[in-house]
């Protein structure tokens, strides 16, 4: 099944979001909230039902996952071997004070494993990809990217810094000097795909769409997501859909 989705393809479907994300951005809009208290606009809606039509019309049998879609029950769910993990906008309370960052994540999951993910981030204009087996790029750049600088860097929540975060940063041992940089969305995972940073640890609730797509590209650079307590890497369509703690290393 793998070989035979073009990462292009769903490289242009991220486009195509996120230029209707823009033309929302760029205007003034309206927020409203989910029973969880989590902000919804229209952007979220819109770029939901372009990613799911487009992937309905380009691969009608494999099924989807969407923060924005009625959640599949875990009995019938549980049986995909192949689906796709959505999230629409990562990020929509960055979106909403209009900082940027903020992105589209698409990921094909198999078997658990994420093995192809595209995160846009369409207002700084950046595209990550991964495809397992060919590998993670930063617009036409193979990652990871070397770095000069002898800092050991750790990315970290510009929304969800935690005393725990904290408590873990202290604990890392390293020889090098520690900086430490905020950024919103799934571009966290990201930073450390592609070499900007050495770690994303991570003690605050996150759900599968949130990672899958980032974390493809994580693994197709060489990196993991562990979670932090087991050390193993990080598993999707669990029952819960709820992330462990995590640190990407």
């Amino acid at each position: 099944m793998l070989e035979k989705i073009n990462l292009n393809d769903i490289k242009d479907i991220a486009l195509k979001a996120g230029l209707v994300i823009m033309e929302i951005y760029n205007k003034d809009f309206e927020v409203e909230y989910k029973e969880d208290n989590s902000p919804l606009t229209q952007a979220d809606i819109k770029s939901n039902e372009i990613i799911c039509n487009s992937l309905i019309n380009l691969y009608p049998n494999i099924p989807i996952m969407s923060e924005e879609n009625k959640q599949t029950n875990y009995e019938q769910r549980k049986d995909w071997e192949y689906y796709w993990c959505i999230d629409p906008i990562d990020g929509t309370k960055e979106f909403i004070k209009k900082n940027g960052e903020f992105t589209v994540n698409i990921a094909l999951i198999h078997n658990q494993e994420p093995v192809l993910g595209v995160v846009y981030a369409p207002a700084i204009d950046v595209m990550y990809s991964a495809k397992k087996g060919v590998g993670a790029f930063k617009n036409i750049h193979k990652l990871p990217i070397k770095r000069d600088d002898n800092k050991y860097i750790i990315v970290a929540s510009k929304s969800h810094m935690s005393e725990e975060t904290q408590t873990y940063i202290d604990n890392i041992e390293t020889t090098k000097e520690k900086e430490m940089i905020s950024m919103g969305s799934s571009l966290k995972l990201c930073l450390v795909a592609d070499g900007s940073a050495d770690c994303y640890p991570r003690v605050a609730p996150t759900m599968e769409w949130d990672t899958a797509a980032a974390d493809a590209i994580v693994r197709c650079a060489g990196k993991m997501s562990y979670h932090l307590e087991l050390e193993k890497p990080l598993i999707y369509n669990k029952k819960d859909l709820l992330n462990p703690n995590f640190v990407v290393k």
